[in-house]
């Protein structure tokens, strides 16, 4: 195939950004690293890494898979629902958030922040009392830059967010941002990947590691894989190197 160009953070990451787009696992592919990328604050000033992709064809796949793929024993998943739930379950019992309080501290917050960038961000901002969480839906014509690549952009500004908005309230409140559909796009994206993976492991009857991923793509691949009856997920390494192995059950 023709070779295509990626970016992320890291080479890792700029590895999983083509597997995710190509929809293959990356024993499939070939690459050369073309940057290899420096870090900055908050994904601001920082130089990503790139690298060169193509999808090897079915006979180099074959010479390969011996080298790449290694059993693994069937264990359950690691990071289940609860990872989030727990916490946010214990603080049910806590007194009420000042809701009032929480939309007018994100919202001058941002504000701030997309004025001194010279970006027209419309906020839509709602309390959800289910999991005491602050919805903040943003529209504008230059959302690209704020989800950033592989919204690396947009976890920041989430991640900022939530330590201004908690500043000032007694009791804690969890913070989650998107636009123009981002987190449902990549969460679908996750999953449809899950499900290519998923189908390798069974028909290879070998594990696969994928690359390195943040916990919420983690979790994305272990929910999407919970129900299947022949292979299972589970996470392994150190972060910012933890990533998702699916193995035969």
């Amino acid at each position: 195939m023709e070779k295509r160009e990626f970016s992320g953070r890291t080479v890792d990451e700029a590895l999983t950004a083509a597997t995710v787009e190509l929809g293959v696992t990356s024993d499939r592919l070939d690459y050369e690293i073309i940057e290899k990328g420096s870090s900055g604050f908050l994904g601001l000033g920082s130089k990503e890494a790139v690298i060169r992709v193509s999808i090897k064809d079915d006979a180099a796949e074959a010479e390969t898979s011996e080298a790449i793929a290694e059993e693994a024993p069937a264990v359950s998943n690691e990071e289940p629902a609860a990872y989030s739930e727990e916490r946010s379950d214990s603080r049910r019992e806590e007194k009420a958030v000042d809701v009032d309080s929480a939309v007018n501290s994100a919202r001058e917050f941002l504000t701030s922040v997309f004025s001194a960038m010279d970006l027209e961000v419309e906020l839509d901002i709602s309390y959800e009392e289910e999991d005491r969480s602050l919805s903040i839906n943003m529209s504008g014509p230059e959302m690209g830059i704020i989800i950033g690549k592989r919204g690396q952009t947009l976890d920041s500004l989430q991640y900022i967010t939530n330590l201004a908005v908690n500043r000032s309230l007694d009791t804690y409140v969890r913070v989650k941002m998107d636009t123009e559909d981002y987190r449902k796009r990549r969460k679908a994206t996750l999953e449809n990947l899950a499900r290519n993976v998923a189908y390798k492991v069974k028909r290879s009857k070998r594990s696969v590691s994928l690359e390195a991923m943040n916990p919420y793509e983690r979790r994305v691949i272990h929910y999407a894989l919970q129900h299947d009856e022949y292979v299972t997920t589970y996470s392994e390494g150190d972060e910012p190197y933890r990533h998702v192995v699916v193995a035969l059950k």
